[in-house]
């Protein structure tokens, strides 16, 4: 017992110590005696390692390019009556159209349009002096380009997704989505230039769908597709007509020939009035039967193409699409909507009721209002869209706060807000539209909308 007791009291000296866990400053002389290779490379080791590592990443995000990036540009429109099918080539897009237009092109070198020599002047294309004109102009034209080919993106993919059957609101909604998603949109930098017109049948054109409009595209209508896109106020402003049926292809056929005419003729010291004596013989050469009575197409005498300047879509000179009219000449530089549109009723349009298109006036100072909600709303509107048009359903969707009918209207009837109502013929009649944007460079002009489709 007393050896056992002597034995409990002792300390057990010769028994095995508990391991105890290393310090953090241990486990780090641990590590570097372990890794004496590593440590020895120093700086120019970790450069090598960091280089290692972007080469990995840089392949594997090549691989999720091309895994993802290049989808098949090719579309088929036969569903749509005289619209060309998209072929293979060059695409940088996803199925989805995720990727904006800049992120496809880098370095900041869009896409060319159509070019075309003038026809009254052929020295300009090969002019040393014009070219240089035209480097001192670079910034500007691939601006443009960038809001073109935006332009033939989002109108492609509207193109995927159109059928009878949907809303207007709808087919609204989508491609004015993708448009500011591929334009990037930031305020007044880049963004749509104008509502989305969604013109049907008898309407000719400013026609978008109010908050709450539910009417449908149907398989005998005749729809006019009129959007825009900018970068930095430089606008593009492209139309083109949505049909079905085939008994409207003569009625198509028309338009599309007269806005080529236009484009054509167009040129630097070429008379306005000229472009549209041009416009009008072409289209009412053409006749169109519907239903077994046969109708003449006649041009819309009242609605033009125009000049486009920066942040102003309208800016002065109007292109006539019949004879008569201004003697004033084109422009080097200027950059213009060449748009006619053929109708099988009176070839004159009238304003409707229930409107959609509004925009500020281009030219109007400041103008003192006494409606706080007026003053709100103007607040938003230069925010947002400075001098540019828009709806109804974009204030609403832009997040402004409370009503803005009776403030709208208030800004309206004190000048400072323009009304644009839709612009209808006849009941009954149809009309068509085509519209590129042109730019008269130097050397030869530009059609920089073009596009596979028209």
């Amino acid at each position: 017992a007393t050896e056992e007791a002597i034995k409990t009291e002792t300390p057990a000296e010769d028994a095995p110590k508990e391991k105890q866990e290393p310090t953090p400053e241990e486990e780090k002389k641990t590590e570097a005696s372990d890794q004496p290779e590593e440590a020895a490379e120093g700086e120019g080791g970790k450069k090598k390692r960091k280089r290692k590592k972007r080469k990995k990443n840089k392949k594997k995000k090549d691989a999720e390019e091309k895994e993802h990036k290049y989808a098949p540009r090719a579309l088929d429109n036969s569903k749509f009556r005289l619209l060309g099918d998209w072929t293979e080539g060059e695409w940088k897009q996803t199925e989805d159209y995720s990727i904006p237009i800049a992120d496809q092109f880098p370095d900041n070198e869009y896409p060319l349009g159509e070019i075309m020599e003038y026809s009254h002047d052929t020295s300009r294309i090969t002019s040393e002096e014009m070219r240089e004109k035209e480097r001192i102009m670079k910034y500007d034209y691939e601006a443009i380009r960038r809001g073109a080919e935006c332009h033939r993106q989002v109108r492609k993919y509207a193109q995927s997704f159109i059928k009878p059957g949907m809303k207007l609101i709808d087919i609204c909604h989508k491609l004015e989505a993708k448009n500011l998603e591929l334009i990037q949109a930031n305020y007044l930098e880049a963004g749509q230039a104008f509502p989305t017109g969604i013109s049907i049948n008898d309407c000719a054109a400013h026609y978008s769908p109010n908050p709450g409009d539910d009417k449908i595209l149907g398989e005998d209508d005749v729809c006019k597709l009129d959007f825009g896109t900018h970068v930095g106020g430089n606008i593009i402003d492209c139309a083109f007509t949505i049909a079905f049926n085939e008994k409207y292809d003569n009625l198509l056929q028309a338009v599309k020939d007269a806005t080529n005419t236009g484009i054509k003729t167009a040129g630097i010291d070429v008379r306005l009035c000229d472009i549209g004596e041009a416009i009008q013989e072409v289209m009412e050469s053409y006749e169109v039967e519907l239903d077994g009575t046969t109708y003449p197409v006649k041009c819309c005498r009242n609605l033009n193409g125009h000049l486009i300047g920066k942040y102003q879509v309208h800016a002065g000179k109007s292109v006539p699409i019949v004879k008569g009219g201004d003697t004033t000449k084109m422009e080097e530089g200027e950059v213009y909507a060449i748009e006619t549109f053929g109708s099988t009723g009176k070839g004159v349009v009238y304003e409707e009721a229930d409107c959609s298109h509004y925009m500020k006036d281009f030219h109007v100072g400041k103008v003192p209002l006494r409606n706080p909600k007026a003053r709100a709303l103007i607040s938003h509107i230069n925010k947002h869209y400075g001098t540019l048009a828009f709806c109804k359903r974009w204030i609403e969707r832009d997040g402004f706060k409370g009503g803005y009918i009776l403030p709208l209207k208030n800004l309206c009837d004190e000048g400072v807000i323009t009304a644009y109502p839709p612009l209808n013929d006849i009941p009954g009649s149809y009309v068509a539209q085509y519209e590129h944007t042109i730019l008269l460079k130097p050397t030869s002009k530009e059609v920089v909308s073009r596009g596979q489709d028209y």
